[in-house]
């Protein structure tokens, strides 16, 4: 099996367009120690043609030029794509305004939760992907899907699993508890080669480390988790919003209740933190926190990386 990682950013990428702060100005200078990253996203493949995108960004017509695999083949037809599905782990508008890049009546199937599909139908802005060529499946929890696409069987099975978060920011509910969050809003996934049985986990979004993840990830091989922010509070402390990460839907990678302390209980072989906000200090390679992960065991995605299972 083999993983390609698109994007390793948060919402916004890495610099974000509108940001001044100490990470966007060292990486605008190309400062030694930074990386530009667009937004997170995962291209999975069993026999390295056919592909699954996991979340699908803004940031994805960029991703595939830089990608040779993604591209047409040159004895493919005038219109062609080696990728023949999308798995969406949220509704978030950095996992799914890519879809609309994909636009040009080509045929793959969108996997996503009940909720994620309803808003995107209600949207008629994603009925330019055209129904009867890009058809939806809705996942269902702890179930194991067979992901196919374009009538080609990828090889793949997703198994799906709901986690700790929030709602996506446009579909939140102000007047309801939670934002009117549900189980299932947020995913998690575990991809299989139907093949070999190599798996790895794919979490970009968590917002609390429970005794399901730590059961769950035991053992693991390979996992991509959520490292949005070092800091509980590092975006109101650099002056750029005036939320947590808690209240993002993300939890912290340091501290007591952080994900770097949670991982310590476990046995995973191979684990990377992915969509990486700006103000995240180990975007920068000489810094004490990057050190710190490093130290633990913990890689820090960079776009581009490959790996294979």
């Amino acid at each position: 099996m083999w993983i390609k990682v698109l994007g390793s950013g948060a919402g916004g990428g890495f610099p974000q367009w509108n940001c001044n702060c100490a990470n966007c100005q060292a990486v605008r200078g190309q400062a030694p120690g930074f990386h530009p990253r667009s937004q997170s996203s995962l291209a999975v493949s069993a026999d390295g043609a056919n592909w699954l995108l996991l979340n699908a960004s803004p940031d994805l017509r960029e991703q595939i030029s830089k990608t040779p695999q993604l591209a047409p083949a040159s004895a493919d037809s005038v219109r062609a794509s080696p990728i023949k599905a999308v798995a969406l782990t949220n509704g978030d508008v950095d996992h799914v305004a890519g879809l609309l890049t994909m636009r040009e009546a080509q045929p793959f199937s969108i996997y996503a939760a009940r909720r994620v599909i309803d808003a995107l139908s209600a949207n008629p802005i994603f009925s330019i992907l055209q129904p009867q060529l890009v058809p939806f499946t809705e996942l269902q929890l702890e179930n194991r899907h067979e992901i196919s696409g374009a009538q080609i069987d990828l090889g793949l099975e997703l198994m799906a699993f709901s986690v700790p978060g929030k709602i996506a920011l446009y579909l939140e509910n102000k007047d309801a508890p939670d934002f009117g969050t549900q189980v299932g809003d947020t995913l998690g996934f575990k991809i299989t080669d139907t093949k070999s049985g190599t798996f790895f986990y794919y979490i970009p979004g968590c917002a609390q480390f429970n005794q399901s993840l730590v059961d769950r990830l035991q053992e693991a091989p390979l996992v991509f988790f959520d490292g949005t922010l070092f800091h509980e509070n590092e975006m109101i402390n650099q002056g750029l919003m005036g939320k947590t990460g808690s209240r993002m839907g993300h939890m912290n990678i340091d501290g007591p209740e952080g994900s770097m302390k949670a991982f310590e209980k476990l046995s995973v072989k191979r684990k990377i933190y992915i969509h990486l906000n700006n103000s995240n200090p180990v975007l920068n390679e000489f810094s004490k926190e990057y050190a710190i992960v490093t130290a633990a065991g913990w890689e820090v995605a960079k776009d581009g990386l490959e790996i294979k299972l």
